[in-house]
Formats: C-alpha cells, sequence, structure tokens
C-alpha cells in the first residue's frame, strides 16, 4: 500500500426512521452530524460522508454468503480502521450491548490479509462491518 491520500467516499443509503438513525450513528458510533433535512442527515464516519435517507420501503435485512465459515451479510459498508481503534470500537459496542451479526473477532489468523473483524446491523437493518488489518500493507493480499 502506497502512502497515497485516499478521498473520503460517499454512501447514502435508506433508514426507517432519522431519530433511530441519529441516535445509533451520532449517538453510539459517534458520527458527527453534518447537515440534514426532515428527509437526510449527513454523518461524518471516521472521515467519510455517509447520508441517511428516510426511506422505509427501501430497508431490509440483506442476505448472507460463506466467508471464513461465516455467514456475512452480502450487501454491508463500514471502514478500515487502526488496530487501535478497531478494539476501542469494538469494546465500547460491547458494553452497550450491541447485538453482533458476527462477533469480534480475528480472521484469515497466520494468512495473508490477517486481519480483526465485527459485523452488527443498525436499527433499520443495514449491515455495517469494521475491521482492522495486522499489517494494513496487506489490505488487497491475495
Amino acid at each position: 500500500m502506497t502512502d497515497k491520500i485516499i478521498p473520503p467516499f460517499h454512501l447514502a443509503f435508506p433508514v426507517n426512521d432519522l431519530t433511530e438513525a441519529r441516535n445509533f450513528y451520532a449517538g453510539l458510533l459517534g458520527c458527527p452530524e453534518g447537515r440534514s433535512s426532515d428527509a437526510w442527515i449527513d454523518f461524518d464516519l471516521y472521515g467519510h460522508q455517509i447520508v441517511a435517507h428516510l426511506a422505509p420501503s427501501e430497508t431490509s435485512i440483506a442476505s448472507t454468503g460463506a466467508v471464513d465459515g461465516k455467514d456475512v451479510p452480502v450487501r454491508h459498508f463500514g471502514v478500515v480502521l487502526s488496530m487501535g481503534q478497531w478494539e476501542v470500537l469494538a469494546k465500547s459496542l460491547k458494553e452497550a450491548k450491541v447485538k453482533f451479526v458476527i462477533e469480534p473477532y480475528i480472521r484469515f489468523k497466520g494468512e495473508p490479509g490477517e486481519q480483526a473483524t465485527m459485523f452488527f446491523y443498525d436499527p433499520s437493518g443495514n449491515a455495517l462491518e469494521f475491521k482492522a488489518f495486522k499489517d494494513l500493507n496487506q489490505l488487497f493480499a491475495k
């Protein structure tokens, strides 16, 4: 991995309720809130812009696919954190009694791309994955 500057991504996703989304993203995950209206809210997810749009008819639980012996939600998003950030987030989510789809664990242990990962749903059924690599240079290792 090179030392290039990575531009922030933008992701818009549907939610059932903006108050629930605000409580989850700003409250639980600590994402600063940006602009908002009565139909959407911008959040800063570790420097990336995510936008919760009120669209209850668009929300659903994602189907899953097998990865490393686990049922991983196929449609999901999240951020690659430093190992320290990941550990702090995992601890705070456990303390908040978040129900994990996949509990925090180390995936591909001892193999290229070894990583810490965890999956959970927001209140609208959007799956999130947060991960951290033992060696970030192996982000795209085969």
